[in-house]
């Protein structure tokens, strides 16, 4: 799905796990084309996943390399980006496809470069108002949804 088409739901990548002959799982993402993983069982190998494609969307931001889209799941499992971090990435995309960089939204938002940099930093516990005026001069809102798990 593409990014307005997504609305509210976490960006979520399909992971190819491949069982070991010895035992445990190895996890890869075909969408990122980088990055590996495992985990003793299914279970471990998807919570390892978890943390891998949250720092592959780190790198990818950090280097300004376009986030890909998230391919069709195909029986794989959809592993999700926490809500904070996807809600940094659809704002990184937004940026990117608007064609501002960190210092044109640093200026949009009166704010001095450095600040712009926490917002995408997943290790950064960015507040959701700053989301939501950052998404704003990009003239997007950030929607919050909830729904059954």
């Amino acid at each position: 799905m593409k990014g307005s088409q997504r609305g509210a739901i976490p960006l979520a990548y399909p992971a190819r796990l491949k069982a070991e002959e010895d035992g445990g799982y190895v996890v890869t993402f075909p969408d990122f084309g980088i990055g590996v993983t495992q985990g003793d069982n299914r279970e471990e190998a998807l919570a390892q996943a978890a943390d891998l494609l949250e720092t592959m969307v780190a790198n990818y931001m950090a280097e300004g390399w376009d986030l890909p889209e998230p391919s069709p799941a195909r029986g794989r499992p959809l592993v999700r980006l926490a809500p904070l971090v996807a809600a940094k990435a659809e704002l990184f995309k937004a940026m990117q496809c608007a064609g501002i960089d960190k210092t044109g939204l640093a200026r949009g938002l009166g704010i001095v470069p450095k600040d712009v940099e926490r917002l995408f930093s997943i290790h950064h516990k960015t507040l959701l108002d700053q989301l939501e005026a950052a998404l704003a001069v990009l003239g997007r809102r950030l929607v919050v949804s909830v729904e059954p798990a």
